[in-house]
């Protein structure tokens, strides 16, 4: 167990430091794409890649952390854990299959403690064809007064009016209308942006130079906030294909997707795992989101409008910033020994499921 918990790190530059250790000691060659700005401690960010297997590997996996930077706490783990583990790299050898770590596709969220980009932008709203026009979500417009109020916390009166919108359409009606994505609104929450971010223009190349001749590929991009806690739902992440959406069931067993209802999450547009078909066309692709479960959806929406608040609101009190920050931490990670060895245990299986499915 104490080692399960090594594995997990207290801020984005641990995370790193554990990162690049634990590929060292593997005898691992590390690829770091220096991001243009600072962390939060003034330390280099980077999206650091590592490889295992051979290099003409016609099947890779890649496993990749912090899609949503502060959901890094808990696939940055996963990733650490995966290196040290002799079983799991075993087993990687005698399958064959090259396995590449993206370790913090949004390392500014990461070390920022946030969800989203240093352009505020929600990294897997991001991959759209911006030189067509974008989803318009009239959802959100409906919502987005209610949600960043003038002041926080909300007052009674924003409260009520929150409390009756829930009341009147459902919670998940409101979740769909946030979470789906939005264009129009730079400082709201699920900002989708008008142009490729930096974190998608860089996994771009990483796709490309790990994946442009692979014949099969699949996708694990590991995420936290919904569900029930510690429980990684395998939420399907492609096309909607059927021959794919079939093969992902065949390998990781009870799978979800946002093209039938079945997941609990909104159907979404602009999606990161889309860009696998543009930049490796060649491979079939089988992926998913492992989506572990931490707090009730109501307490996860407070968390994302505090901290969207607080960036709005760069005056605020020394106080109130820690407790915002507090407050998104504990939204996405749960910083129990339980809970990471629920993580752990549920992404060996899901991770060796991939392998097998790939050899």
């Amino acid at each position: 167990m104490n080692n399960i918990h090594t594995a997990f790190s207290k801020s984005y530059a641990e995370a790193r430091q554990k990162f690049l250790s634990a590929a060292q000691q593997a005898g691992l060659q590390v690829a770091s794409h220096v991001h243009p700005e600072k962390g939060r401690d003034g330390e280099e960010l980077a999206m650091d890649v590592v490889r295992e297997g051979p290099l003409n590997a016609q099947h890779v996996l890649l496993v990749s952390s912090a899609c949503h930077g502060v959901e890094g706490y808990c696939g940055s783990g996963v990733q650490i854990d995966a290196l040290r583990n002799s079983d799991w790299r075993q087993a990687v050898a005698q399958s064959g299959v090259a396995v590449v770590y993206v370790h913090a596709l949004n390392p500014h969220g990461f070390s920022h403690v946030r969800r989203v980009t240093q352009e505020n932008v929600d990294l897997n709203r991001n991959f759209h064809d911006f030189s067509k026009p974008l989803p318009d979500n009239t959802a959100y417009k409906e919502v987005q007064d209610l949600l960043l109020p003038e002041q926080w916390p909300p007052n009674a009166a924003n409260q009520q009016a929150t409390a009756q919108y829930i009341a009147q359409h459902g919670m998940s009606k409101l979740q769909a209308a946030v979470s789906q994505g939005q264009h129009h609104h730079p400082q709201g929450l699920f900002y989708g942006g008008q142009a490729p971010t930096w974190s998608n223009q860089t996994i771009r190349k990483v796709l490309k130079q790990h994946g442009g001749s692979a014949q099969k590929m699949a996708w694990i991009d590991l995420h936290t906030g919904l569900g029930p806690s510690g429980v990684g739902e395998r939420i399907y992440a492609g096309a909607n294909d059927a021959a794919a959406i079939a093969r992902a069931r065949q390998w990781w067993g009870n799978i979800t997707s946002i093209y039938d209802g079945t997941s609990s999450s909104a159907f979404l547009t602009g999606l990161m795992w889309m860009s696998v078909q543009d930049e490796c066309p060649q491979a079939e692709h089988t992926g998913i989101a492992l989506e572990y479960g931490t707090l009730p959806m109501n307490d996860m929406l407070m968390a994302l409008r505090a901290d969207h608040w607080l960036h709005i609101h760069p005056e605020a009190s020394a106080e109130l910033r820690q407790s915002i920050k507090a407050q998104i931490l504990n939204a996405f990670y749960t910083d129990t020994d339980a809970w990471r060895e629920q993580i752990i245990s549920q992404a060996r299986e899901a991770m060796l499921q991939a392998i097998q499915g790939l050899s």
